[in-house]
């Protein structure tokens, strides 16, 4: 057995929405230092466009800016994507909001603009791309890998109604599309993300020292942890991981 490029992504592509910050720079960075040509969109285009620069010192990393929050949107990528390339090896949907409010005065557009970007688009863009990711899936598998949350999988205590059931939807729907995928020669996961320091968990961000005394690991995610956890997805090593969901969360989810 040669394990030596079981975690290899050279000579892939891939797309990461959200890649401009957060877990989605994670996860592009690693992707890079294992080779792949990484594609990253936001809706912040002069975010996107300095983060394409600064992960370039790492190999090829292009800025595709883009509000996929709307089916058009998120047709709108593709067409920006299909200017560079052919097909596409992985695809990483990783843009999402939160929004929090007390369960009497939440609003439905905190319902709307969370349950799109983090349950629609999911499965609108991997639909828009499918012909790309059948193309690449040749002598080796596509990927879809779609970032959930562990407040998809057990309850916090805060009032974040429609973050937690677009994310436990996520799950879900990760099951469902990996079975109708798996016949394209696609694989489906998913990964839930626990405590890591973004701009979407400030407190992870801000607040490192308490929230690390809740997590049984004793410490908050850094970039490796998820960046490995999605490389191990994205290559031929997680093969035969299909519909699953990766909790990298030090242990929250069993001890909340």
């Amino acid at each position: 057995m040669d394990t030596t490029q079981l975690f290899s992504l050279k000579g892939r592509t891939a797309l990461i929405t959200g890649g401009s910050r957060g877990i989605g720079r994670m996860i592009a960075e690693g992707f890079l230092a294992q080779g792949a040509r990484v594609y990253i969109s936001a809706r912040k285009a002069a975010a996107c466009d300095q983060t394409a620069k600064e992960l370039s010192a790492f190999g090829h990393c292009v800025s595709l800016p883009a509000d996929v929050s709307t089916v058009e949107g998120a047709q709108k990528l593709v067409e920006a994507y299909a200017k560079h390339e052919g097909s596409l090896d992985i695809l990483v949907n990783n843009a999402g909001a939160a929004w929090g409010a007390p369960y009497a005065e939440f609003p439905e557009s905190g319902w709307d603009k969370v349950v799109d970007l983090n349950l629609k688009t999911p499965f609108f863009l991997t639909q828009a791309l499918t012909p790309m990711l059948k193309k690449a899936a040749t002598d080796h598998l596509a990927k879809v890998i779609n970032i959930a949350s562990i407040d998809g999988i057990s309850v916090n205590p805060q009032e974040t109604y429609s973050y937690a059931a677009s994310k436990a939807g996520l799950i879900q729907l990760t099951r469902r599309m990996a079975l109708r995928l798996a016949q394209e020669r696609i694989v489906v996961t998913a990964i839930a993300p626990g405590a890591f320091a973004s701009d979407m968990n400030k407190d992870a961000r801000d607040h490192g020292d308490e929230v690390k005394g809740r997590i049984p690991a004793g410490r908050i995610g850094v970039p490796e942890d998820m960046a490995g956890a999605a490389i191990y997805l994205a290559s031929r090593a997680g093969d035969y991981v299909m519909g699953s969901t990766l909790v990298v969360d030090g242990g929250v989810t069993h001890a909340r």
